[in-house]
């Protein structure tokens, strides 16, 4: 899990959800890459991020992908984000004698039927779910992320004070983590729209 480093936060809000993750991409100390994504669009209102090892990242980006293909087209309806976070950890239990060494999170919006909720899910490495309420983390630097979020997260957060707030959370914990850091992504999931933006972090 320590061996390429980054970490990943997801924060519910006031009908909204935030997703954030670090940029870096390293070979335990040595940093090879200062913009490896590791948050990516499942559909219009659910985001996947994938902290751990690169490989294992792009391999179950892909393999999520065709399965949540599979599931619209036999369904004929997109996938709800608590279908999906169980999709995520039958994916992985599958491999649980040999594990991808992944702790995904799931961040997303109920359709508008069922009334645009916020949910978000985490899973170990070999799929047990963890829904919360307010924040899941998980990565190299998720205990300095409990910590700042236990601080700054508050209850029915808008749009605006949520990206602060998650932004700052993962600022603040990814510089006490030499895995994680360079810069930061954030994604902000709202009913009409998903603002993403890209923020500068220490670089040293």
């Amino acid at each position: 899990m320590e061996l390429n480093g980054g970490s990943v936060v997801a924060m519910v809000g006031k009908n909204c959800v935030a997703i954030a993750s670090d940029l870096r991409l390293g070979n335990q100390a040595l940093t090879v890459a200062t913009n490896f994504e590791k948050v990516f669009p499942v559909t219009d209102r659910i985001y996947l991020g994938l902290p751990g090892l690169a490989t294992d990242v792009a391999t179950l980006r892909e393999r999520f992908r065709y399965r949540v293909n599979m599931y619209t087209i036999k369904e004929e309806r997109e996938i709800e984000p608590e279908t999906f976070a169980h999709l995520v950890s039958s994916t992985l239990y599958e491999k649980r004698f040999g594990p991808y060494f992944i702790e995904p999170v799931v961040a997303g919006l109920t359709s508008p039927e069922r009334g645009s909720k916020p949910f978000i899910a985490a899973t170990d490495l070999i799929g047990c779910l963890n829904f919360a309420k307010d924040f899941v983390v998980c990565g190299t630097a998720s205990s300095k992320l409990f910590g700042v979020a236990e601080g700054l997260w508050e209850p029915d957060l808008e749009p605006d004070e949520l990206f602060e707030t998650i932004s700052q959370t993962l600022l603040n914990a990814v510089d006490r983590d030499a895995f994680s850091g360079w810069g930061a992504i954030v994604h902000v999931i709202t009913p009409e729209k998903v603002v993403t933006r890209t923020l500068k972090g220490r670089m040293d």
